[in-house]
Parts: C-alpha cells; sequence; structure tokens
C-alpha cells in the first residue's frame, strides 16, 4: 500500500474494466513520470469526453451528436438491422466492411445473477423500432457466451411474432486458419451444427 494520493490513484484505476492491481499500479507511476503537459492532454480529453458524448437517440451507439453517423447515412439499409451489445461491438462488425444496414445497441446482456434483465437493456426500444421502420431482418450478434446466448434466445422469443421479419443469429465456429485438434467440443459442435451446404 502506497500513501494517499497515490494510493487513490492506484485505486482508481483498478476499478476500470481488464486493469488488476499490478496493471494499475505501472499505469499509476506511469503517470507520475509522464511530463504534465501529457497528463494536462489526457485530463482535458476524459473532460470531453464525458462533456461531449452520447449515446445515439436511434440505435444507442456512441455518438457526439443527436444521432451517430451510421444513423444518419442515408447509403445504409434500414431495412437491416444487427443487434449487439456493446457500441464495441459495432466497431468490430464494421472492421468486417460486409454489413451495410443498421445497428442496434442493447447496452449489455441479460445477466439475472448480476441483476440485469429485460428492463435494463434497450429491448423495448428496439421492440418499438422494428414496429416504426420497414425493418425486414434483425441480425442478432451477441457474444457467443452465456449471456449473449440467453439474450439471443430472448430476443428471438420476442421478434418471432413480427409479420414480415426475418431473425438470424451470426454464425460461430472455427476460426480462420484453426486446426481441428486444437478446437474445444462446444466450439466444434456449434461449427457442425452450423454447416452450410457448398
Amino acid at each position: 500500500m502506497y500513501e494517499g494520493v497515490v494510493q487513490d490513484l492506484i485505486d482508481e484505476l483498478g476499478r476500470l474494466p481488464g486493469i488488476g492491481p499490478k496493471s494499475a499500479q505501472r499505469i499509476a507511476f506511469h503517470l507520475l513520470a509522464t511530463d504534465p503537459v501529457d497528463i494536462g492532454r489526457l485530463q482535458d480529453v476524459l473532460g470531453k469526453v464525458k462533456e461531449g458524448v452520447r449515446f445515439c437517440d436511434v440505435c444507442g451507439n456512441v455518438s457526439e451528436e443527436e444521432q451517430c453517423r451510421i444513423c444518419r447515412d442515408l447509403r445504409r439499409d434500414p431495412a437491416l438491422i444487427c443487434v449487439v451489445e456493446e457500441p464495441k461491438d459495432v466497431l468490430a462488425v464494421e472492421r468486417t466492411r460486409e454489413f451495410r444496414g443498421r445497428y442496434h445497441v442493447l447496452g449489455g446482456a441479460l445477466d439475472p445473477l448480476s441483476g440485469i434483465g429485460p428492463d435494463q437493456l434497450r429491448i423495448k426500444d428496439l421492440l418499438s423500432r422494428i414496429g416504426a421502420e420497414e425493418v425486414t431482418e434483425v441480425i442478432i450478434a451477441t457474444d457467443p457466451n452465456t449471456e449473449g446466448e440467453a439474450t439471443a434466445t430472448y430476443l428471438v422469443r420476442m421478434l418471432r411474432d413480427f409479420p414480415g421479419l426475418t431473425v438470424t443469429r451470426l454464425a460461430s465456429g472455427l476460426p480462420m486458419g484453426g486446426d481441428l485438434e486444437f478446437a474445444d467440443e462446444l466450439t466444434l459442435g456449434r461449427a457442425l451444427s452450423g454447416r452450410r451446404a457448398l
């Protein structure tokens, strides 16, 4: 344990996701050794992020305006919505350059043990949006873990009664360049059940 403000800094950094005690300590001491001008820039950026960044009124992605750039882009297909858990997932899908529709960010995944149910996510917003817009397909792109699968199953149940709406799920399976012998049973099983004709 360090004294006063140094320990406070380590404690605050340790509260960030993915930052353990050792990483928090390394970052804290790096910041202590950093030039004050650089620290000032970091403070300015953190202040601007908190003041100027919001969530898109339509999809829930991060934005500096009422609507994010994707929702404002008239070249995007409004009939196709990709449902993701977090704004970082939008970036992951965008990097593929394969998707030309729009997004809906849920703000997490169902996790009853952590107190996250349907009311804590943007599911009602999704249902309202599908009812108001001419959406023909919803792609569920939640994470392939327990919470993501539970969320996908719940969404399928909620969306199946919309007439003319196709609901799909991202395929999961073996990564490109992977070896079968190193695949775990669950991944290999999903790859087998999700196989497609060539």
